[in-house]
This record gives structure tokens, C-alpha cells and sequence, in this order.
């Protein structure tokens, strides 16, 4: 398992994953085996609410346009509808097929195409609801006071006194940005604006 075959192109892909230490991969394996996969790699005692999974990620840097990822079930990728959805809509967009053996779901068909149109659509409504509750999210946050985005540089004890001693004109905005370690551009910003805290 892991070694890869020579010619890397129009693979077929294998992925096991059990989620207990004491559980055999054997059946999958076998399974995996008879449908032709080319290499098939695997995730042993990971259970999959776990988006990020070794095996799973070295399968999916791996596979290329014109590819097949083979799974014994669907379940194998993941337990979350979410994170399915997103999966096998990355996998349509990057040209790749995708095959559950026994669950009879084959991309490589035009039923199969037709279902992967289907979850397409459910997870782009996905990624909507996701980005709707970032935004809602980020609102309250800012909302209750609490800084969004990267942490700032200075604090406002520097960027005050940073205004007062060029105001006064006993420093400049070069010198103080060399004493407080940022560029010079990061402290004008702050202390030309007035309103920025």
C-alpha cells in the first residue's frame, strides 16, 4: 500500500479507513483490489469526523484530472454530509471520477454524472450557509468589540503616544516605527487616522 505505479496518469485511487484499531481493513481492501485500484492508501484508527486525515490528504494531492477515487462506502471519506459534499464537489471540479463499489455510485456513468450534478448544487448551498454564518458570526464578534482579522501590530498605548510625540514633533513616524519594530507604512496608518482608536 503507499507505492505508487510508474505511470501516474488516469489512476485509479483507492482510500480504506477504519475507525477502530481493533477493525480490519481486509474487507475493504479486498473490495478496493477487485475493482482495479492502482495504489490504495489508508487511514487505520482514524474516525472520520476527522476532516484531516493523512492517508485521505496524501490521496487527494495525488489525484489528478482524469483520475478515479474508490471507496468501499461513502462513509469512508466521512461521516459529515457537510464535509461530503465539499469533497465530492472539489473532486467534480477537479475532473475527477469517484466510485463507492458496493453502494453502486460510479461518476464514470451518466447517472453517476447526474448525481454528482445533484451534490454539486446541495454543496454549493453549503459553502453559502458556511459563509453566512462567518459573516454573522464576524458581526457579532465586532459587534461585542472583539478585533477581526489579523492581530494588530500595535497596541493603542504605543499608537497613542506615538501620535503625541510626532504631534509634538519630538519624533517622527520613521523613528518610531524602527522603536516599536514595524514599517513605517503599518504606524502611519494608525496614526494618521484619528478615529482608529
Amino acid at each position: 500500500m503507499g507505492e505508487i505505479a510508474a505511470d501516474t496518469h488516469l489512476m485509479k485511487i483507492g482510500y480504506v479507513r477504519v475507525s477502530d484499531h481493533d477493525q480490519t481493513e481486509n474487507l475493504q481492501l479486498d473490495a478496493l483490489k477487485q475493482a482495479g485500484c492502482d495504489v490504495i492508501y489508508s487511514d487505520h484508527g482514524v474516525s472520520g469526523s476527522i476532516t484531516e486525515r493523512k492517508g485521505l490528504n496524501d490521496v487527494l494531492s495525488l489525484l489528478q484530472d482524469g483520475d478515479t477515487l474508490l471507496v468501499w462506502k461513502i462513509d469512508r471519506l466521512g461521516r459529515s454530509t457537510a464535509h461530503l459534499l465539499l469533497l465530492l464537489d472539489d473532486l467534480r471540479q477537479r475532473g475527477v471520477d469517484f466510485v463507492a463499489v458496493t453502494q453502486g455510485i460510479d461518476t464514470t456513468t451518466a447517472i453517476g454524472r447526474m448525481i454528482f450534478a445533484q451534490l454539486a448544487v446541495f454543496a454549493e448551498f453549503e459553502r453559502e450557509q458556511i459563509r453566512e454564518r462567518t459573516k454573522a458570526g464576524m458581526a457579532a464578534a465586532k459587534a461585542r468589540g472583539i478585533h477581526i482579522g489579523r492581530p494588530r501590530k500595535l497596541t493603542d498605548q504605543q499608537i497613542a503616544y506615538a501620535r503625541a510625540l510626532i504631534a509634538a514633533k519630538e519624533s517622527t513616524i520613521t523613528a518610531m516605527a524602527k522603536k516599536y519594530g514595524v514599517a513605517p507604512q503599518t504606524l502611519s496608518r494608525w496614526v494618521c487616522l484619528p478615529d482608529k482608536i
